[in-house]
């Protein structure tokens, strides 16, 4: 398992490089961060919900949400990067706090260690493995888990693509499917798994709601 923060190299290079422009995201254009939060949506119902986003970089999720119309009870973000968190504080976002946090290093910043009417019920974990080992990703799973009331949803960069599936090069990382998957259904029955949104399978999302 990661013991450092090494996962965050990639995007602290990238902030160095592009500050805050959408590059830091690291992800490929603008339509493939938008498909994904669709497809959250298509999975969870956020109305009314308090959303907490790990790896939340500038604020874009929130940001698409407000834009949806979505009547989120509150939205607090964390990521590991201080330059995008103060991008993010600065948007104006509605019923929104962004906080810098490495929650590798410190797991109960994922909702345990909040306030019990501060915990989020959806936790949302969106590109954020995209830079991690399966022990060190499944380490963030296991504490957005434990800190959301009733849903985690995430996607990941899935070793179960088709051939022609984009290669990944270094520093993405492809996840064990079959792993992640034998783990969410070891924490819930009540596991929704989507791998049809890009073509030959790039990318998955699951959503897991306490049973």
């Amino acid at each position: 398992m990661c013991v450092n923060d090494d996962y965050l190299e990639p995007y602290r290079q990238a902030q160095a490089t592009h500050g805050e422009s959408f590059d830091v995201t690291l992800w490929a254009r603008p339509e493939t961060q938008l498909r994904r939060f669709g497809v959250f949506a298509d999975m969870v119902d956020f109305s009314g919900q308090r959303i907490l986003d790990a790896g939340c970089s500038r604020g874009d999720f929130a940001a698409w949400l407000t834009e949806q119309e979505t009547d989120y009870a509150h939205f607090h973000g964390v990521d590991g990067v201080a330059e995008v968190i103060a991008f993010a504080q600065k948007r104006g976002l509605v019923r929104s706090d962004f906080v810098a946090a490495d929650f590798v290093r410190e797991p109960g910043r994922l909702g345990a260690d909040l306030p019990e009417d501060q915990r989020p019920d959806v936790v949302a974990v969106s590109g954020t493995l995209n830079t991690m080992d399966w022990p060190t990703a499944r380490g963030v799973l296991e504490a957005a888990w434990a800190g959301c009331r009733s849903t985690l949803v995430f996607n990941f960069l899935s070793d179960r693509c088709g051939p022609h599936a984009p290669v990944q090069l270094d520093p993405a990382v492809r996840l064990p499917a079959d792993a992640v998957l034998d783990w969410a259904w070891s924490r819930t029955w009540n596991v929704m798994f989507r791998q049809d949104y890009f073509e030959h399978g790039h990318d998955a999302t699951v959503r897991m709601v306490r049973g």
